[in-house]
């Protein structure tokens, strides 16, 4: 593909990243031996701890962006995402020197490290910046030769992009149109320079790396006899993927034994950040437990206390993929509840399939008071570690609020794990409409990170400490 030299150049920028740092780390030790009494005899044990440095280091510097296009990363842009990156690094790296005990490391020398890394960092990018991609496109060198064939709107965004995305240089060198008349006349950047007939004459006559196909649908019947000149002349041959009217978040090629499928995808799937995020639920609930469990205990007292039944709530609920799972609640309402909400559904006072009651009858005493709280949420973090939920994510709904959805577009939620908490949480809860409610959900799905997590759970925090639209 296009970006393949750019891919090998990230690759190459991330190990001289790692190398700068290493010889970074070894300049602060000789400082700090002046500056700050550093034994010597240490210099061995510091770089044992590299890798504590290292990995955070390079796994943040590729998640955050920096080895992403230069044209559309600035050395500003760039400086953030490093300042960031080391800030994170530092505390990790204090963090595992308190846990584990180690007096022998100079704070001063580490001051002095994360300083000059940040420094260095920043001034090799932007030597490479300047030297290399300037110099090297004034003089033409490293241009990859493309053919386009079409002329019309897709064509037209395909230029747009090529032009803007590609850190090495295109030459556009021509295009074909489906009108012979057509020949030699300016389109868009550069010449027609035949019809599609004329595409193994063209390749014939050229330098061309790679042919693109960007051409309507009605044009696909000629496709076959591009491919055979492009096959026979050993050019790769690319085909824009959106044919069809598709709002996609990501298309991707796979081989199934021998056979090519195109697959699109409307959610954004990152297995590697979806890892991420399956981590930090599991640290971030594991780590609370300590708080977690007595207040449970106590909790569970109350309920056994009031009333009769079990403590635990266990309904099926509808999550990822529209697979059903357990879900837990403390009960907070008689056991009949469930027999007794068909009676109750006159009463609805909530927008859409959801049912919601203000003052619902079947709610215990100790269940008002856990559910203002949120307290009867407590037993999802088991869900979150069995892996049923998340804890972000658009709330898990009954198998009955489902059945009374009446659009597609409102089973799009199922596409991504359920989770405790989502901007929903953070923006009234229970006093939404269901429609606001839903397209709160598309929002998070639309646009989700692991820093829209984070601050989705930092703002949790007092949503719920001050029950803010709670039921």
């Amino acid at each position: 593909m296009i970006d393949s030299k750019t891919r090998h150049l990230n690759r190459l920028l991330a190990l001289l990243d790692i190398l700068l740092t290493v010889f970074i780390l070894l300049i602060s030790f000789r400082i700090g031996e002046h500056l700050f009494n550093a034994d010597s005899s240490d210099l061995y044990a510091y770089f044992m701890l590299l890798p504590v440095i290292l990995i955070p280091q390079a796994f943040l510097l590729s998640l955050f962006g920096a080895y992403s296009s230069f044209r559309l990363t600035s050395i500003v842009n760039y400086s953030i995402i490093v300042a960031k990156v080391l800030v994170i690094c530092a505390a990790i790296f204090f963090a595992f020197l308190y846990a584990l005990k180690i007096d022998f490391v100079s704070r001063g020398v580490l001051l002095v490290f994360f300083f000059f890394n940040f420094v260095t960092l920043i001034s090799t990018r932007a030597l490479l910046t300047w030297w290399y991609f300037r110099k090297s496109k004034e003089k033409g060198e490293n241009f990859y030769k493309v053919l386009i064939i079409g002329t019309g709107e897709r064509a037209h965004r395909l230029t747009d992009l090529l032009q803007r995305h590609s850190e090495w240089g295109v030459d556009i060198i021509g295009y074909l149109d489906d009108a012979p008349a057509r020949k030699g006349d300016k389109a868009l950047a550069a010449v027609t320079l035949g019809s599609v007939g004329d595409v193994g004459k063209v390749l014939s006559e050229h330098v061309v790396d790679e042919v693109f196909l960007a051409v309507p649908r009605s044009m696909m019947k000629d496709v076959q006899k591009i491919v055979d000149a492009c096959e026979e002349q050993g050019v790769k041959f690319a085909l824009m993927a959106d044919v069809f009217d598709l709002k996609v978040a990501r298309t991707q090629l796979r081989d199934l034994d021998g056979v090519p499928l195109l697959t699109f995808e409307p959610v954004p799937q990152n297995e590697a950040l979806l890892l991420v995020k399956r981590l930090m639920d599991l640290s971030l609930t594991l780590l609370s437990m300590p708080v977690v469990l007595p207040v449970m205990a106590l909790v569970a007292l109350a309920i056994r206390v009031e009333s009769k039944g079990p403590v635990l709530f266990v309904q099926q609920r509808v999550g990822l993929h529209k697979r059903l799972f357990p879900m837990y609640k403390f009960r907070s309402m008689h056991v009949d509840a469930e027999e007794r909400l068909k009676e109750l559904e006159h009463l609805n006072e909530a927008d859409g399939p959801i049912f919601k009651m203000a003052n619902d009858p079947r709610v215990t005493k100790v269940g008002k008071f856990i559910r203002k709280t949120s307290l009867d949420e407590l037993p999802q973090l088991f869900n979150v570690i069995r892996g049923h939920m998340s804890l972000v994510g658009p709330r898990p709904m009954s198998i009955r609020d489902v059945d009374l959805f009446d659009r597609g577009i409102q089973r799009k939620r199922f596409s991504v794990k359920p989770g405790l908490t989502c901007i929903w949480q953070i923006s009234g809860r229970s006093n939404l409409p269901f429609e606001k409610w839903l397209e709160l959900d598309l929002e998070y799905i639309e646009n989700w990170s692991l820093e829209l997590d984070l601050k989705i759970l930092i703002k949790t925090l007092p949503a719920v400490m001050f029950s803010r639209g709670a039921v």
